[in-house]
């Protein structure tokens, strides 16, 4: 399609506001350009946008629309989140806002974001399937604490199974803990980003958070506890039915896990690719699907998620 330019000025013109809109040698019009696949050439407060017309329309679209939000400088996280938003704007409403966690105004950004969390809700036993960076980790990570919030369970374990992911760590030095630590470390990462590191300190203390190896699981039953499976397609068929059955009264999980990224060793079948056979057709259970256009982070991870997809496609 031959490209077309689309002319954007910002009126009534506040040097303050254009400044905070375009950041610090025009990185936020950089970010618009990537988003949308346009070239943006600003002189003072006018701007001109070529490329697709249907695209340079979309970023003349964010460019208004962050001008309006430039009272306060915007910084690249605000563009790159706002980007997500107004990709998907006709559903971000209709988020599962009001969850109780550190982050007041945490919500799904994307249409299959906010049916994962409404699937949550709705479900005592979920799993969330897709590549990295769709939020399937954290949202279950925020929808736990919500739940223990307002109180609907009595505790949070997190998991997940200790496989190295393609490389040989070989011996690490450490008490058990330090040894399994690296491999929970996101776990930890969300769990201080939406409640503060002080408050789940003292969980942690007072055993109300619980973070462990797969391999702990066993022989045990978890009642009244949001439980949550990461990594899952690192399980395997045994340890993923070994999971499912731990699941005690009252109690609710969520199975996250990307089957493109499998670490197991070459002809190990993925427990999350066989649960996901066998359960298809059991009543109670929900699968919630993500893909290239729910990555929430850096615009060229949903670029680079993409073409690995079309790639695959291509096979």
């Amino acid at each position: 399609m031959k490209p077309k330019s689309i002319a954007v000025s910002f009126e009534p013109l506040d040097n303050a506001k254009l400044a905070n809109l375009c950041g610090a040698l025009d990185e936020n019009l950089r970010q618009v350009e990537m988003a949308y696949d346009v070239t943006v050439a600003r002189r003072g407060e006018h701007c001109r946008i070529d490329g697709d017309l249907t695209q340079a329309r979309l970023a003349a679209e964010a460019l208004r629309h962050f001008y309006a939000q430039a009272a306060v400088p915007l910084s690249i996280d605000d563009i790159q989140l706002g980007l997500i938003e107004l990709r998907n704007r006709s559903l971000a409403t209709q988020a599962s806002a009001g969850l109780l966690t550190k982050k007041s105004d945490l919500h799904g950004r994307t249409p299959n974001q906010v049916e994962y969390l409404r699937l949550i809700q709705e479900h005592d036993i979920t799993f969330g399937i897709g590549p990295a960076g769709t939020g399937k980790t954290y949202l279950a990570v925020a929808a736990a604490i919500d739940a223990y919030e307002r109180d609907q369970v009595q505790r949070i374990v997190l998991t997940r199974p200790a496989v190295e992911a393609g490389e040989r760590l070989g011996f690490l030095p450490g008490d058990l803990a330090q040894k399994v630590d690296p491999y929970l470390r996101p776990l930890y990462d969300a769990l201080y980003d939406l409640m503060g590191f002080d408050k789940v300190t003292r969980l942690f203390e007072k055993g109300n958070i619980e973070i462990a190896p797969l391999a702990y699981m066993r022989g045990r039953t978890l009642n009244h506890a949001f439980i949550i499976l990461d990594e899952a397609q690192n399980t395997t068929p045994e340890q993923m039915k070994m999971f499912l059955t731990r699941i005690g009264i009252g109690a609710k999980a969520v199975i996250t896990g990307d089957v493109t990224q499998t670490d197991l060793p070459k002809g190990q079948k993925s427990g999350l690719v066989e649960a996901r056979r066998i359960l298809a057709e059991v009543r109670g259970l929900a699968f919630a699907d993500f893909n290239a256009g729910d990555v929430v982070r850096h615009p060229l991870v949903a670029r680079i998620v993409a073409a690995y997809e079309s790639h695959a496609k291509k096979d």
